[in-house]
């Protein structure tokens, strides 16, 4: 049996099934543009958490050496001055560090927004919609 060509429909209900076809090739479309954006933005999120962690866990060791320093300085401080000095200079010089790291990871944290680009898109999409369904 030979196979007959297949006419494409035609009349009323081709124009709002190809309509519809249309809006959901633009939907799928939109969805993937968005879970990719999503994907990217959780990786780079990732990365941006394991660096935060990384900096408090370095603020903390340095805090916790220039507290053990200050505590050596008091202990020794009836030796002899040039070793109090050295002590000092060191228990300043970490906690001098750990004020410095701590404050660069606070900066950090503050400027850390959880998919802000994504959010920022959806806000655009919607208002279109909106822009859409109003004319």
């Amino acid at each position: 049996m030979a196979e007959t060509p297949r006419i494409p429909s035609q009349g009323p209900g081709k124009g709002i099934l190809d309509s519809a076809q249309r809006i959901v090739t633009i939907l799928v479309g939109m969805v993937e543009t968005r879970l990719r954006l999503v994907v990217v933005e959780l990786e780079e999120e990732k990365a941006n958490l394991f660096q935060l962690l990384l900096m408090a866990g370095i603020t903390l060791i340095f805090t916790a050496f220039g507290l053990m320093s200050l505590l050596v300085v008091l202990f020794w401080a009836i030796d002899p001055a040039y070793r109090l000095t050295a002590l000092a200079t060191s228990t300043a010089v970490l906690l001098l560090l750990a004020i410095i790291f701590g404050v660069w990871t606070l900066s950090k944290a503050k400027r850390s927004t959880l998919l802000g680009a994504s959010r920022k898109q959806l806000e655009i999409d919607r208002a279109l919609l909106e822009k859409e369904d109003q004319e």
